[in-house]
């Protein structure tokens, strides 16, 4: 069995361990899976190439340590229980035996679509047992799953098929949220149009909306698996073949494929999620994230399968039918770890508590929270009324490239602070260095959150661009992983994170890349330049602020641009990325050298004008004057 945590000794042990002999310590925890072939070496690395290699030449297919490892202890119970949209439908339990045998059916069914070891799948579905079905069976036969969030318009579902190469499109025909449905099947066909690797469509039927069906490349999800055997020999992998590509967003216009391989992950998440959650035989555990999203591939499917644990999918919304959704389905089945964003902590909580009252949530015995820092009052809402002062709060910090948590308390251990990430776990070596690179040590201070050293979750590369991975993560601080984010810590020793230092938004937990937002923008005819940031958002934690610069405008006006402008960015990228304020300038704050000061631009998003720093390098300090009084006077807040 994975090393569980059980004491602040057992952590600090444990930690201590970790550190001064890392292969060793990683080595044990992967002793309890199946290998077809055992590693020659635990770990292969340098940063500066980067290259990072664990478990070298280990072999092992990652389904068969959910399956074939667990089904003589586990196959009668729950592996996951789906919780429909609506509380009226009907929801599905599939046990670890049923779950196999539906994984099997769908790998089959892939092998006969003609997909093999190394290909890309690309899955664009709602949050439905078909996703993570579908999400294993690849695994199962080698092929390489690459998850879209169903939210994401058809442009960035066409720019991550591109990216990949994918041979086979996994999609539905429609999508429930809340009271909408999504048309995924017709969003999918507008991308497909510039999509000219993918073969095959295959379309489960969700919704029962009326789609186009091309002939000789789109079938029916339930007519592509009829008759598929419910036997299915797992390929053999190697423990650095790539198990899935993610798309996040960066800081250029171009979303990232964040490649993560098979052993390490495997691993991580499970080590991660067994100690965190201090998940327990029999808990059921609820992580609300969409699959689409790395939270979803490491704590809705691989880290609690991999564990034996029951894990609960949820289609729907926080807030629908009503805001107590959450604490219904936590009362229907008595589930005991709990772990959301802070966004929607943030949105239950402004609807107040009478949505909680009368909810049989006694089950609950640690609640998580993961995407963004958690802000003081939604920590204590948090602890106080949802977890009846009674859970611990484990506030998680990791990336989609980290592929697992990084920093956070270990359930009802580490003492917590609010809005404190508190302490690494083992294996992670975090460090706090200035902006030239030097290590700032000992306690109270702040500045940009590194890592010396490998842990087995983290990205090898970015898909078709290695360089480009280098430049992002390695590049800035000499053999350092550089997070992106800024952190202090404090005298406990304790770390608290502070947000991104580039151009990265961070919207309900969602990474979004400003530049990618400002080309959405810059599409718009009557737009000439722009430029995005984030603010201060009470639900969302940062909202996206647009600074437009247009040519004439329109018969609608200022407003209607500014509609026109947020459609647009929809449609390009997706509703997460629309703009929650659009201000139309004369100009943009610029140096002489043409560099946009963005620094200005977030201080005017903040509401915060009174020390702009020194501006002596403005071209012209007027626009500087003009955008002021536009988000005094015109801007809606």
């Amino acid at each position: 069995m994975i090393n569980k945590i059980h004491s602040l000794g057992g952590y600090i042990h444990e930690y201590q361990k970790s550190i001064a002999n890392p292969r060793a310590f990683w080595g044990q925890q992967a002793e309890c899976f199946y290998w077809r072939k055992r590693w020659d070496k635990v770990l292969d690395w340098n940063f500066d190439e980067p290259s990072i290699e664990w478990y070298v030449n280990g072999k092992l297919n990652i389904t068969e340590n959910i399956f074939e490892r667990n089904l003589y202890t586990h196959g009668n119970q729950p592996a996951i229980i789906w919780e429909p949209n609506d509380p009226n439908d009907e929801s599905r339990t599939l046990t670890y035996r049923e779950l196999f045998e539906e994984v099997n059916r769908f790998a089959n069914t892939l092998k006969r679509l003609g997909v093999v070891k190394g290909d890309r799948v690309a899955l664009y579905m709602p949050m439905v047992p078909e996703l993570a079905i579908a999400v294993l069976a690849c695994a199962r036969i080698g092929a390489i799953h690459s998850v879209v969030f169903a939210g994401f318009s058809a442009n960035a579902l066409q720019e991550r098929i591109n990216d990949a190469s994918a041979k086979l499109l996994l999609t539905a025909d429609g999508g429930f949220r809340g009271s909408k449905i999504t048309p995924l099947k017709e969003i999918a066909d507008e991308a497909l149009e510039t999509c000219p690797t993918i073969e095959t469509v295959v379309v489960l039927k969700r919704t029962k909306s009326d789609v186009k069906m091309v002939v000789g490349r789109d079938i029916w999800w339930h007519k592509a698996v009829d008759g598929q055997s419910t036997e299915c020999v797992a390929e053999e992998m190697d423990s650095e073949d790539p198990l899935f590509i993610l798309y996040t967003s960066g800081s250029t216009g171009k979303p990232k494929g964040i490649v993560h391989s098979t052993a390490g992950y495997m691993v991580y998440s499970a080590y991660t999620f067994n100690n965190v959650f201090q998940y327990n035989a029999g808990d059921v555990f609820f992580c609300t994230a969409d699959i689409g999203w790395i939270t979803g591939h490491s704590y809705i499917v691989y880290g609690p399968l991999l564990t034996g644990a029951q894990t609960l999918m949820f289609e729907g919304i926080p807030t629908w039918p009503d805001a107590g959704r959450f604490w219904d389905i936590v009362a229907k089945y008595k589930v005991n770890q709990f772990y959301t964003a802070p966004t929607a902590i943030r949105a239950l909580l402004a609807q107040g508590n009478d949505f909680l009252e009368g909810k049989k949530v006694d089950s609950l015995k640690v609640l998580g929270t993961v995407g963004e820092p958690i802000n003081e009052e939604a920590w204590h809402w948090y602890h106080d009324h949802v977890g009846r002062n009674q859970c611990p709060i484990v506030d998680t910090w990791w990336q989609t490239e980290t592929g697992g948590i990084l920093i956070s308390p270990v359930a009802g251990i580490t003492p917590t602070k609010p809005s404190f990430a508190t302490l690494p776990l083992p294996g992670v070596q975090p460090i706090i260095v200035n902006n030239e690179g030097k290590e700032l040590t000992g306690n109270s201070v702040a500045g940009n959150l590194c890592i010396k050293y490998p842990w087995p979750g983290i990205a090898r590369t970015l898909w078709g661009d290695h360089e480009r991975f280098k430049q992002t993560y390695f590049s800035t601080y000499d053999k350092l992983y550089f997070t992106g984010d800024g952190a202090k810590r404090d005298e406990d020793g304790y770390y608290r994170i502070l947000g991104r230092v580039d151009d990265v938004i961070n919207v309900s937990g969602h990474r979004l890349g400003t530049a990618e937002i400002e080309n959405a923008i810059n599409e718009h005819p009557l737009v000439n330049e722009s430029a995005v940031v984030g603010y201060p958002h009470a639900i969302k934690g940062q909202g996206v602020y647009a600074f437009v610069v247009c040519g004439e405008l329109s018969t609608g006006g200022v407003d209607g641009i500014r509609k026109s402008i947020m459609q647009g960015v929809t449609k390009i990228i997706g509703p997460i990325a629309r703009p929650d304020l659009v201000q139309i300038v004369p100009g943009l704050p610029k140096t002489r050298s043409g560099k946009i000061m963005r620094r200005i631009l977030r201080k005017v998003a903040e509401g915060d004008v009174t020390n702009l720093g020194d501006t002596s390098t403005l071209l012209d300090e007027d626009v500087v004057e003009s955008i002021i009084e536009g988000a005094l006077v015109d801007v809606k807040r």
